[in-house]
């Protein structure tokens, strides 16, 4: 029996988005790249080129800031910045038909629930990317390759995972070399990424280094230590079910990983672009006071990044 998932969006053609896409398109799923500015003009003239620990070339790709022209799609994979969700959200209604589903694999935790209340509910899948990737130049992505501990993503439905629907595109990806797991508890899935993305993110952009950098100096190595504990507590504080080893796996991830890999958000640092900071630092901060959990150590690098958060042009 053929698939009914036949045309795919990706909503943000950046890193995770680029690659996710350049992967699906090689095997043969109608895909189209929703972009804005200079990628998207590269894309359009000279397609799209992975580089970095997975080398890929599609010299043609149908990329568009407008998502009329790529039409109603079966899925999307929304890859944009968490700043940008509520926009993009609200570009989405001439993709969406009677069956379109979405897969969220953003940074934050609050992205399934925030897009649910725009394209309506039960069409969200809540998902996690476990690979860096970054826009090097438009039109070019830098794929720096994964720790072998973690899929490359990994989603399933808010509130009960092994959907007919999820387990269908798990295959898919699969069979496009993306390896992809279904997840029956999407909440704890989320906050475990978002453990280590907020942690990685703060002390990366923090110290300008990359993740060899923090975790073999014993000073930066604290700072990470604390900003992963630090949001696990305020995770397990609004009633998330966490694992009691945690705040121990995280680290053990982020010691396996490749030592030049840096956040995103320090990559965007560097390049003067807006940050990620209220969704990262900012939303352990602001969850934090909510549920009185004491966060210092984030709070200090929300007040550090902040005059950055904007980018520097």
């Amino acid at each position: 029996m053929g698939s009914s998932i036949k045309k795919i969006a990706v909503m943000g053609a950046g890193g995770t988005g680029g690659w996710l896409g350049a992967r699906l398109a090689l095997s043969g799923l109608d895909v189209g790249f929703i972009a804005r500015g200079d990628h998207l003009s590269a894309l359009r003239h000279d397609g799209l080129r992975v580089s970095g620990a997975d080398s890929l070339y599609l010299p043609q790709v149908f990329a568009t800031d407008k998502p009329a022209e790529i039409g109603i799609v079966d899925v999307i994979f929304f890859c944009v910045k968490i700043y940008d969700t509520e926009s993009a959200a609200r570009m989405l209604s001439p993709l969406i038909g009677p069956r379109t589903f979405l897969v969220t694999v953003q940074n934050g935790v609050e992205s399934a629930t925030n897009i649910s209340r725009i394209i309506g509910g039960g069409r969200t899948l809540s998902g996690a990317a476990y690979f860096p990737a970054n826009v090097a130049a438009p039109g070019k992505i830098n794929f720096v390759g994964r720790n072998q501990s973690k899929p490359h993503i990994a989603f399933g439905e808010p509130g009960g995972g092994a959907s007919n629907r999820a387990v269908e595109l798990a295959r898919l990806c699969r069979v496009a070399g993306i390896d992809t797991d279904v997840f029956d508890n999407t909440e704890s899935l989320i906050w475990e990424k978002f453990c280590l993305v907020a942690s990685t993110s703060a002390t990366t952009a923090l110290t300008r280094q990359c993740f060899g950098a923090v975790t073999t100096d014993p000073d930066m190595r604290w700072l990470l230590i604390q900003t992963i504990a630090e949001a696990a507590r305020v995770g397990r504080k609004i009633g998330v079910t966490l694992a009691d080893d945690l705040e121990k796996r995280v680290l053990v991830y982020i010691d396996q990983s490749p030592p030049a890999v840096k956040a995103s958000q320090l990559v965007d640092l560097e390049h003067g672009r807006r940050l990620e900071l209220e969704g990262l630092s900012g939303t352990v901060v602001r969850l934090g006071v909510q549920t009185g959990t004491p966060t210092p150590v984030h709070k200090t690098v929300y007040a550090a990044l902040k005059p950055f958060v904007d980018g520097v042009r």
